[in-house]
């Protein structure tokens, strides 16, 4: 579905990306997972578009994504969910949503669409026409995640959907996550908090200082004991 390889990628002559590579099939729930300033958000950020690589090929199901522009790639069913959320605090929650289905693809499933993800969020539902900023950070996360389902994406990436948030929160937005998962979401899932990434996901990477230092299935990357220590402290 999604090819990196050998991507390197910064900003002018800062270097972040060091030949990185990574993979996502279809249907499958990748985490990417490094320490803060491991270099998770550019490497999202070169996906999406807001950060052009200075080498390396990303190719999305068949097509060069490096010289795409990054309007192209949402249309293209790319959606990404950036730290903060980004969600539009004085508008209402349902135009919120709308803005999830602006492409010629979306605009005509608009109804459906909102009726599909109302029923997974139904605190959004009883408070549809309040503004978005009334909503505590857990919800807003929930609505962020909404709004990028409105957009029928194909690739869901969601950088640090924890960040934040409380222990019971982060519980609560994973438990979403694993039922879109259950549903056959394809995602990219990067974030600082090892266990719930890699207790989500199918496969892992680690990154560190710009370079992908592990793969492997999610599982053996949880029991690997140098992960442990570096990360759990175990």
């Amino acid at each position: 579905m999604l090819k990196m390889d050998k991507i390197c990628a910064g900003y002018g002559d800062l270097k972040v990306l060091f030949d990185v590579s990574l993979e996502i099939n279809e249907g499958e729930v990748v985490a990417l997972v490094g320490s803060n300033g491991a270099g998770k958000t550019t490497l999202l950020r070169t996906i999406s578009g807001e950060v052009i690589p200075t080498s390396g090929s990303i190719n999305w199901m068949g097509q060069e994504l490096t010289e795409m522009p990054e309007n192209k790639r949402a249309i293209n069913g790319i959606a990404h969910i950036p730290q903060g959320r980004g969600i539009l605090a004085s508008l209402s929650i349902k135009d919120n949503l709308l803005l999830g289905t602006y492409t010629k693809r979306t605009k005509p499933r608009r109804g459906e669409l909102l009726e599909k993800v109302l029923q997974m969020f139904p605190i959004l539902k009883e408070r549809l026409n309040f503004p978005a900023g009334s909503l505590s950070g857990g919800q807003q996360q929930m609505l962020a995640i909404a709004r990028a389902m409105m957009m029928a994406p194909k690739l869901l990436i969601l950088d640090e959907p924890s960040l934040g948030l409380a222990p019971v929160v982060v519980d609560d937005v994973y438990r979403t996550l694993d039922i879109m998962k259950r549903e056959g979401s394809s995602m990219l899932v990067i974030e600082q908090n090892l266990t719930k990434a890699l207790s989500i996901s199918d496969r892992g990477y680690v990154l560190e200082t710009g370079h992908m230092q592990m793969t492997g299935p999610s599982r053996e990357l949880l029991n690997n004991k140098d992960i442990q220590r570096a990360y759990l402290g175990i």
